[in-house]
């Protein structure tokens, strides 16, 4: 039997929402273990002077949970 823990991250980019979403993901697995799946819940600009500078997106991102 697993359980799972499930936390929200949000990733930006000046490029791309899939580019936000991709840095998230990358920098959560630096710390932590057994990423199992990422799911996006929500996409957004950051504007300035009335142009996009970044884009967002908050993943919904799940892992095994280690009770060590």
């Amino acid at each position: 039997m697993s359980i799972y823990k499930v936390i929200e991250l949000i990733g930006t980019s000046p490029t791309s929402w899939e580019e936000a979403a991709k840095m998230a993901i990358e920098q959560a697995g630096k710390t932590l273990k057994d990423l199992r799946i990422a799911e996006v819940v929500s996409q957004d600009l950051k504007l300035e002077n009335d142009k996009v500078v970044a884009y967002r997106t908050k993943v919904r991102l799940s892992f095994r949970f280690h009770n060590e």
